[in-house]
């Protein structure tokens, strides 16, 4: 066992790539949304812990929690065992701490030390001088011309230009400004006379005496289990256990392109012994359609708009047309073992909300001002840990949510999650654990397990049963589904990773045409199978062939099928690296789509769905000139078979191929 850890312990030098399991993640993430985020904060994290790890021997639980790694059980274990027993005084020990297994501790391995760790109280003076500027410039453009640019609706130039120049010592201080520029969208002309059309500025520092997290600028907040507000990355449902459970300290800085989840403004944390207290205040112009009230003759916002484009006239119209101020905060007291908070987030429109005439909106928010509450909470008890949260919305509508994660056996971890999500209930920018991309209109109930019956194997599953009491889009009356996930994981030595997935889900959804609509069974499986192989220290190849079966009642069913080889190469104590994509795609149309994480430069990575019949390749290339300046440069192709069309609206493409070019450079001082 030992060996093993040695091997992966050498690995962790060379590590660039997210974790596996959170590519999953972020698949599965962008599988239930449809949509890709701009937010790298998350792979941000991940490169400022592996430059500054966090010291296991002395790092309490928030910095623990804000790894993303570790399960409460986990987190209360180490620091049990550090009360017990003193510092860890080598890497191996982490093995002998209760619930921790080796697949964890590999996960963990680039982001902690047991070295000593220089002291969270430095004057800010040393702060400010002591840290490292980065400035990041990318530069990424479509070739062939999309209808926009052809007919001349998209006024500015086809690059998507981004610039980011970011200030951190530690995980302490940080501070930085960043302008994003998307395809279509002019530069110092128009409406974008000042430059980019996106700009943001924030400023973050934590541990100043009583001051755990001062936000200045733009931050996020994530409150309890994500009933009332989760703004950061957070997951569902995937074969990790503990990711059922949101966990995130309250305020966290936030410098990425996304225009829309976040705020702008000011926020505090201060801590005094076990009670620590946030408030935050924010004050932002959203992009929203507006239209005329029949009755009133007001303008009212029928959509907020998310996308962050301001390219055509119509979306320039509808730029910043909507100011939202928002309240907020929480208290909380965390008695080690337990711990209990109440949250409260208030918004003001400068416009009214509107409500959609569509049926299945006859609950959706509306007026000029929303507010939601809650009271979040969670215990532990040896090897079970408890946690939930209960929210109420302005109407006042309520909703529950409450999960136990158990380790029955230092080789078996189960989970069980019930939410009650009221078909009235509404937040603005919540996400908790639920089968819908917000939290609404929802019951459910999940159970998963992992069994590591060997050092070697692994078994992952869940079952979540789930139904929905009012309407949907595209579902016209009360409906239900159910959704499960096996996963096999061989991985013998340091070498070689196989694992084996199958997900089953069915649901619901309208079936005919106009009111003669009725409900028929949906049914989706994914059968996708992996190996991770490495030659040697430089060179690694990854291979997943992957299949999905659509079946709509009453209709044809429809199969997909994907298959790509990875060729990575990444030369000891060499400055370039590269990594070579193959692929092949064939589904019978867009409900048969499959998703595939895409290595990308660095801070950056995409999720495309894959549809109709083709190849896709891609070649990511890094080099690093000198220890401050680095560059990346990366080549993406899709070629369709029998496809003379592209995309759709503006962006549609003539032709059968879409090529992508990217380059980045980073200068470090």
């Amino acid at each position: 066992m030992i060996l093993v850890i040695a091997g992966w312990s050498v690995h962790r030098c060379m590590a660039q790539d997210i974790p596996p399991a959170a590519e999953q993640q972020l698949e599965n993430l962008t599988e239930t949304s449809e949509t890709e985020t701009e937010d790298d904060s998350y792979l941000q994290q991940l490169e400022q812990f592996r430059k500054d790890p966090v010291d296991i021997n002395t790092a309490g639980e928030a910095e623990l929690i804000e790894l993303q790694i570790l399960s409460s059980v986990q987190v209360q274990k180490l620091l049990s065992y550090r009360r017990l027993l003193g510092k860890l005084v080598d890497i191996y020990e982490l093995q002998a701490i209760p619930s921790w297994d080796l697949v964890t501790i590999h996960r963990l391995l680039p982001f902690i030390t047991i070295s000593p760790a220089l002291s969270g109280k430095d004057d800010i003076a040393h702060r400010l001088r002591s840290g490292g500027h980065v400035i990041l410039l990318r530069m990424s453009q479509v070739l062939e011309r999309s209808k926009g640019f052809i007919e001349s609706k998209y006024p500015g130039s086809p690059q998507k230009v981004f610039f980011r120049y970011r200030y951190a010592y530690k995980n302490l201080l940080q501070f930085g400004i960043l302008g994003d520029k998307d395809a279509g969208e002019r530069f110092f002309k128009g409406a974008q006379n000042k430059g980019f059309d996106f700009y943001s500025f924030h400023l973050f520092a934590k541990k100043l005496g009583i001051i755990q997290a001062l936000a200045i600028g733009d931050f996020t907040v994530n409150l309890g289990q994500g009933l009332i507000q989760w703004q950061g990355l957070a997951f569902n449902k995937n074969a990790d256990l503990a990711s059922i459970k949101r966990q995130s300290p309250t305020l966290r800085p936030y410098n990425s392109a996304g225009e829309y989840n976040f705020h702008r403004g000011l926020g505090i944390t201060l801590k005094k012994r076990r009670v620590e207290t946030t408030v935050f205040a924010s004050l932002r112009k959203l992009n929203a359609n507006t239209v005329d009230d029949t009755i009133s003759h007001e303008s009212i916002v029928s959509s907020f708009l998310l996308s962050g484009n301001n390219r055509t006239a119509a979306e320039l119209a509808d730029r910043h047309t909507l100011q939202q101020m928002t309240l907020g905060g929480n208290i909380k007291y965390n008695a080690g073992k337990w711990h209990a908070g109440i949250n409260g987030i208030y918004y003001n429109f400068s416009k009214a909300i509107g409500k959609p005439d569509e049926p299945y909106d006859f609950y959706a928010m509306s007026g000029k001002t929303w507010y939601n509450a809650s009271i979040d909470y969670s215990y532990t008890f040896r090897n079970l840990h408890f946690f939930g949260e209960a929210a109420i919305d302005k109407d006042p509508d309520r909703a529950f949510i409450n999960g136990l994660l158990l380790s029955a056996d230092p080789r078996v971890d189960v989970s069980f999650l019930y939410r009650s999500i009221g078909k009235g209930y509404r937040a603005l920018n919540a996400n908790s654990f639920t089968e819908n991309s917000s939290p609404a209109n929802e019951k459910g109930f999940y159970m998963g397990i992992s069994i590591r019956p060997t050092a070697a194997w692994r078994i992952d599953a869940y079952s979540d049963i789930y139904k929905f009491p009012w309407l949907k889009y595209r579902v016209d009356a009360p409906s239900y589904g159910k959704d499960f996930l096996v996963q096999l994981s061989y991985t013998p030595n340091k070498q070689v990773e196989i694992y084996a997935r199958y997900r089953n889900e069915t649901k619901q959804l309208d079936q005919g045409a106009g009111i003669t609509n009725y409900l028929a069974r949906v049914r989706h499986r994914n059968l996708r199978v992996q190996l991770n192989y490495t030659f040697n220290r430089s060179l690694s190849l990854r291979n997943r062939e992957e299949l999905a079966i659509y079946k709509l009642e009453g209709n044809d069913t429809g199969k997909g099928f994907l298959s790509f080889f990875d060729f990575l190469y990444r030369p000891l104590l060499k400055p370039y690296s590269g990594i070579l994509r193959l692929q092949y795609f064939e589904t019978g149309g867009y409900d048969a789509r499959i998703y595939a994480y895409e290595n990308d430069v660095l801070y950056g990575y995409s999720i495309p769905a894959f549809y109709d019949k083709g190849y896709r390749y891609y070649l990511t290339l890094n080099y690093d000139m000198t220890k401050k300046f680095s560059a990346w440069f990366r080549w993406a192709q899709t070629i369709y078979y029998d496809k003379d069309r592209i995309g759709s609206g503006f962006d549609e493409i003539r032709g059968s191929r879409r090529s992508e070019i990217k380059l980045q450079v980073r200068y470090i001082f």
